[in-house]
């Protein structure tokens, strides 16, 4: 697998075994169930009405081009935000938010960091996906291609070895997918997804597939692949692939504008995409009917996604706004119109009370707050 490279002097066996396919089903279905239990005990009622306050804006930003629902921690008492060269962690109490620790990622032989994401595996373990710069014993320096390292919380502190992605060039850009905890890179018609915490990876052929798709994303059990953005197509309709039977089986049509985001419900039972001209769908998983399209973003809507119990749907977009809607019928619930920029990615908290957004510069929280008696 020569998608990944060691570092110099690292002895993180992120090149080692291509697992087989029913490893990447059965492995994602385990860590779902796991999840989906959890998720089970700390998600609260939602019978009675809500409102969404803005408790908190700071200067950061959360994952870049990937989910940020992995900035939470699992028990939803902390996020995890980047700040210029730092990992600000947020203490989540309530309406109170407070610093709880600033972490300081330096790596031996690397200079001028540019973190893009900080993701929870654990409590105690963030895993980072950036870049930085090298400066040989001879020749120039140069940027590295994209890193992933283990981040011990309590020690401030590097946990293991570094390990690089895509250098050798050809592959599409990394992707993780906090869902699953597995990076994804495509490159030949194949799909190639490395876990952070086995340390293998898993490669995934699509022989159909003869272009990059530049979003994609995979379903909590493992079952589903979706494919948008492909390079040089002709439409704009979502492909649904089978992972076991590694082909297409379906198109969500309709689309007439760039798709911007994908994301599957914590069950796996449905799919909500935001599109470029403004509209938020929800589809059927595996029957793929259209459900609801949600409308009132005023330009593109960049990024959705479901709560953890299903009952709601997050969208943020280029006008500024975060929108709240119901997943049952599309009603819109609330529009958080706190921020100054254009959104780029919003989430829930693992309990669901809390949504986190994501601009250039700033993330804004908000509070789920009961309104009735």
């Amino acid at each position: 697998m020569k998608m990944i490279h060691r570092l110099r002097h690292s002895r993180w066996a992120c090149g080692a075994q291509v697992l087989l396919l029913p490893a990447l089903i059965c492995g994602i279905s385990a860590l779902h169930a796991a999840q989906r239990t959890s998720q089970a005990e700390s998600t609260p009622a939602s019978s009675q009405d809500y409102a969404w306050v803005n408790v908190e804006s700071i200067e950061g930003h959360l994952a870049r081009n990937s989910s940020p629902d992995a900035a939470f921690s699992p028990d939803s008492s902390n996020l995890a935000l980047v700040n210029g060269d730092r990992i600000v962690i947020e203490k989540l109490a309530g309406a109170d938010i407070t610093i709880q620790k600033v972490l300081h990622p330096k790596i031996k032989g690397l200079r001028d960091m540019s973190i893009e994401s900080a993701n929870f595996l654990n409590a105690d373990t963030l895993i980072l996906f950036g870049t930085g710069v090298v400066k040989p014993k001879k020749g120039p320096a140069h940027q590295t291609a994209l890193l992933g390292f283990l981040w011990n919380i309590q020690q401030d502190a590097l946990q293991g070895d570094l390990a690089v992605f895509g250098r050798g060039g050809g592959y599409g850009r990394p992707r993780y997918f906090p869902g699953i905890k597995y990076l994804g890179m495509y490159k030949d018609s194949a799909f190639v997804l490395w876990s952070p915490i086995t340390r293998k990876g898993v490669e995934l052929k699509v022989p159909e597939l003869t272009r990059e798709p530049h979003l994609y994303t995979f379903s909590p059990h493992g079952h589903w692949l979706l494919l948008a953005q492909i390079a040089g197509g002709g439409s704009s309709n979502p492909i649904v692939v089978n992972v076991k039977a590694q082909k297409f089986v379906n198109a969500l049509s309709g689309y007439t504008s760039t798709v911007m985001s994908m994301g599957f419900s914590h069950d796996g039972k449905k799919l909500v995409t935001a599109s470029a001209n403004g509209k938020i769908r929800i589809w059927s998983v595996p029957k793929w009917d259209l459900l609801e399209t949600m409308t009132g973003h005023e330009g593109p809507a960049r990024w959705a996604e479901f709560s953890p119990d299903g009952q709601w749907v997050v969208s943020g977009g280029e006008d500024q706004t975060v929108r709240i809607w119901s997943a049952g019928n599309g009603k819109l619930i609330q529009t958080l119109s706190e921020s100054h920029a254009p959104i780029d990615t919003v989430c829930f908290s693992p309990n669901g009370n809390y949504v986190a957004a994501s601009t250039d510069k700033s993330v804004l929280i908000w509070r789920k707050t009961p309104t009735g008696p």
